[in-house]
């Protein structure tokens, strides 16, 4: 039997406490699946003290993270700090410098520095895992980067952020506003106090340019998505989106078109009996579209300690059952130094059209001029519906609903911002797009 594999892990978190229970209490189970031991030799944390329910003393400690990944005597550096910047960027350098492998949950590292990451490890012959950075315990990147090697893929889409898809569900099933469901996320934990990073849509961006690279071979680029997050979801497209037949789910979404790779973030209603309309709660779902196998559906958990250390762990174990000397896998599916320039293609018109709320004042023409405002950017419409509405205040006001057929989102805002001008609107106008996946 092969020597033990040596690791070291740098944050003794949820997820670091988690990785380490399972690696103590599989311990035998991995010996024998992956023909070696695998031990934990040293850590960084910052607190010492901390009971994080296992026992540490065998372990050598080290208070920086990166001094860590460059003089402990270990063979694979585990990265599970979090954060684009220090000490997470300067110990996984450090660590592949060395030519140790790398194994970390951290996507918005990989977002950052991931082409360059990639670059230092084949160059130092060492192996950079990232399962866990994207969807959580769902095997997307063994996937993209393996599994689907031959297979032309076509578009990449998803649910990849639990905090946002918890948010959605609790305000359809229950009738609560946003805001109150904000609240108990944070009180559940699967919201941080200042929440805008998963609710702007920046946590599902990150992850997305992660899978772009994966799936098309363009160079990350995380900055340059069309991102637009969840604050503005109310309860009213809520419940309009329940009487069309439809859910809102916050998708990230990846496709090839003809000017170049299409990468957007945004709401998305998508058909109630579509399989992707029924991941509720923190579960995440992915899907990819290829010419080969068609579309394969992905659906498990997004986050937690115990869903991400299976991915780390599963990492992990496929290092352990690498040979020396063979042909690594590039770690974003190919060379670092053949990947393509990123080049941001145009947002394509589809044939899931656009759902757009007006609320606007009860009064004799407007319907006839939001209809003309429509004609006029070529947008045909699939229905537009009135709702009256009555306030406290007595003032009538009504809300229209369109749906379109296909269009474009430009034909879309500029239609928009004409009905803007015409002094009938109250607040601000709704769009959201309209997809129709092929899993149903």
């Amino acid at each position: 039997m092969a020597d033990a594999l040596r690791i070291g892990i740098a944050g003794l978190g949820t997820v670091g406490a988690a990785l380490i229970k399972v690696l103590q209490t599989r311990s035998e189970l991995l010996t024998v699946s992956c023909g070696r031991a695998i031990d934990v030799v040293a850590v960084s944390a910052r607190d010492r003290s901390r009971d994080r329910g296992f026992d540490a003393s065998d372990f050598q400690w080290f208070d920086d993270a990166t001094e860590l990944a460059r003089t402990a005597d270990i063979d694979v550096f585990v990265e599970l700090m979090g954060g684009n910047g220090d000490p997470a960027y300067s110990s996984v350098k450090a660590a592949l410098s060395r030519g140790l492998h790398v194994v970390t949950a951290n996507k918005a590292l990989l977002a950052r520095h991931g082409v360059e990451l990639a670059g230092l490890a084949e160059q130092n012959g060492a192996i950079l895992n990232f399962e866990a950075a994207v969807a959580g315990g769902i095997p997307v990147i063994k996937a993209l980067r393996e599994s689907l090697t031959g297979n032309t893929v076509n578009r990449v889409y998803g649910i990849m952020n639990g905090t946002c898809n918890y948010i959605l569900t609790r305000m359809e099933k229950e009738g609560l506003t946003f805001e109150a469901c904000l609240k108990e996320a944070q009180r559940l934990g699967y919201a941080e106090a200042d929440p805008a990073f998963d609710i702007e849509g920046n946590d599902t961006a990150h992850k997305l340019s992660i899978l772009t690279t994966l799936a098309f071979g363009t160079q990350i680029a995380a900055d340059d998505i069309y991102l637009e997050g969840i604050t503005n979801i109310s309860l009213d497209d809520i419940l309009a989106a329940a009487d069309l037949g439809y859910r809102i789910k916050l998708l990230g979404v990846a496709q090839k078109t003809a000017s170049g790779i299409e990468q957007r973030v945004h709401p998305t209603m998508v058909p109630q009996d579509s399989v992707i309309a029924q991941v509720d709660g923190v579960t995440n779902a992915v899907a990819i579209e290829s010419d080969v196998l068609g579309e394969l559906l992905m659906v498990g958990p997004g986050a937690g300690g115990n869903a991400t250390a299976s991915a780390v762990m599963g990492d992990i174990a496929d290092i352990a059952k690498s040979h020396p000397g063979a042909q690594l896998v590039p770690s974003l599916g190919r060379p670092a130094k053949q990947l393509a320039p990123y080049k941001r293609g145009e947002i394509q018109s589809h044939e899931g059209g656009y759902f757009i709320r007006l609320t606007v004042e009860d009064r004799t023409g407007v319907f006839a001029s939001v209809a003309t405002r429509m004609a006029e950017n070529s947008i045909s419409l699939e229905s537009i519906v009135q709702r009256p509405k009555k306030h406290d205040d007595k003032a009538e006001r009504q809300t229209i609903i369109l749906v379109t057929h296909a269009t474009t989102e430009q034909s879309v805002r500029r239609a928009v911002g004409a009905i803007k001008t015409e002094g009938y609107l109250i607040g601000e106008p709704q769009v959201i797009r309209i997809e129709r996946p092929k899993a149903a």
